[in-house]
């Protein structure tokens, strides 16, 4: 397999439409078509055939790692936003961060953004020394978005009903969160391949 770059001007290239998202509307995704394009030898990445596949998977383990500190900063700020909500909003005289209800959440969110940080440090500082980080990056996506995730919606819940208007941010925080558990392989496909990774004894782990 090899991988081909295609310019946008080439013939037979279209784009069709744009496809709206729930969320992550910053970028732009559409339906591209290509439609008996020819494709000139100097568009070959790495100028050699048969090296796609070694690309693709690389590309995925920067791409994971990646997408895991972009949880990470959903997460962070998902926390950030409810632990100063809690402080300004009062109920019974006091702020609502006065209240344990409040509390737990707050260091359960926390607690799970540290731990999601750190193992995205750990799997870019292994990939960064040039070794494999099937299992690292693999670990690290799943916990950064399944954080995004919880902490997304414990933030709003912390908010309340503002949480749900689009007054705040932690709205659109929720909207974004879901697509770190599905970008760059879903997080049941990580599974899978952490396991088949510290089967193989191809991680650090232990």
């Amino acid at each position: 397999m090899s991988i081909l770059l295609v310019e946008p001007a080439a013939r037979g290239f279209a784009v069709t439409k744009d496809i709206g998202k729930l969320g992550y509307k910053g970028t732009e995704s559409c339906e591209v078509v290509l439609d008996n394009v020819r494709v000139p030898l100097s568009q070959l990445l790495g100028e050699t055939e048969g090296r796609g596949m070694q690309q693709a998977l690389s590309a995925l383990e920067t791409g994971r790692i990646n997408v895991a500190s972009r949880a990470v900063g959903v997460a962070q700020r998902a926390y950030d936003e409810a632990l100063q909500y809690s402080k300004d909003r009062s109920a019974f005289g006091h702020p609502i961060a006065k209240f344990q209800a409040i509390q737990i959440k707050l260091a359960e969110m926390a607690t799970r953004v540290q731990a999601a940080r750190l193992l995205t440090y750990w799997a870019a500082a292994r990939l960064d020394a040039g070794e494999r980080s099937d299992a690292e990056s693999g670990m690290a996506k799943i916990m950064a978005s399944e954080t995004a995730l919880f902490c997304a919606l414990e933030s709003m819940r912390v908010h309340g009903g503002y949480g749900y208007s689009e007054e705040f941010e932690v709205e659109r925080l929720y909207r974004d969160a879901p697509l770190m558990a599905i970008g760059e392989g879903t997080n049941d496909v990580l599974r899978t391949v952490v396991a088949k990774s510290l089967i193989a004894g191809n991680s650090t782990v232990g």
